[in-house]
């Protein structure tokens, strides 16, 4: 498929306006709690066993040593944690391992709202699951792919769960079957991130095969198909395709590409690519 500017524009414009911030942050909110009724506490001042939270210091009205059931909580409220971009931004650029030493604290420490709507710790884990099948580590992908799946009971073994297996084929399997594995993921029936991140990897299939219009075509399927999946995955998409359009001195529509992958991964290792290629067109 041949992507013309016009085209490549339209995804552009259509991702960047749909996913600009309603807000400048002045400052990190911290995690809270947001009980059913609306009362809220801390993350920091409580700890969860099985599916009892248990107050650990007295705070917004509760005292210590209260307990509720999980189910009483309707949502994690907070600003996003500042390792948690950075980290899936380096699982994407190819440095996994840098990325799980940001990514595995977080887990640590979100671990306890898995099970809660609007938690930062699932999209940490299933970042984390990413990493470890790119490193080949099959039981660490095991392991937090149950994890994942047990905080989504209802839809029994989570879609990640078979990302991790795509990605853990050894370079030995035929590329056509990695290929497949991969393009099976990216249907209307899954999640956006799950399509986003198989788009963006088989993207990076087909350029390791020179078949840079094949890679083109998914790093743009990610931003076109999939752009809820995730800013910084889009962020990604759009630079990978913006580096190959340069290669096909195609400027304008490259320079389109980095100016809204900047814009999408700021403060982000993928952001500090974008403007270098920015700089390089000047």
């Amino acid at each position: 498929m041949t992507f013309s500017f016009h085209l490549i524009r339209s995804f552009v414009t259509i991702v960047s306006v749909a996913l600009l911030p309603l807000g400048v942050a002045t400052a990190a909110e911290p995690l809270k709690l947001v009980f059913q009724n609306g009362r809220s506490i801390p993350l920091a001042a409580v700890s969860v066993q099985a599916d009892t939270l248990t107050v650990t210091a007295a705070a917004e009205g509760f005292n210590l040593g209260q307990s509720f059931p999980l189910t009483a909580i309707d949502h994690v409220y907070g600003d996003k944690p500042a390792e948690l971009n950075p980290g899936v931004a380096l699982v994407l650029m190819d440095k996994p391992a840098d990325a799980l030493k940001l990514l595995e604290p977080l887990i640590a420490s979100q671990r306890s709202t898995a099970k809660i709507p609007g938690n930062f710790w699932m999209e940490a884990a299933q970042a984390a699951l990413v990493a470890y099948a790119v490193l080949g580590e099959n039981a660490k992908c095991s392991e937090i792919g149950k994890e994942i799946s047990d905080a989504t009971p209802a839809q029994g073994i989570d879609p990640f769960v078979s990302l991790g297996k795509a990605l853990l084929l050894p370079t030995t399997t035929p590329v056509k079957d990695r290929e497949v594995a991969l393009s099976d993921l990216m249907t209307n029936n899954m999640p956006a991130d799950i399509g986003a991140y198989a788009s963006i990897y088989l993207g990076k299939l087909y350029a390791s095969t020179k078949r840079e219009p094949q890679a083109l075509e998914s790093y743009l399927t990610a931003t076109a198909v999939f752009p809820s999946g995730g800013l910084v995955l889009n962020a990604v998409a759009e630079l990978k395709a913006g580096e190959i359009l340069q290669a096909l001195t195609r400027r304008e529509e490259a320079v389109a590409l980095f100016t809204s992958s900047t814009q999408h991964a700021a403060g982000t290792l993928v952001a500090v690519e974008a403007n270098k290629r920015l700089e390089s067109n000047k």
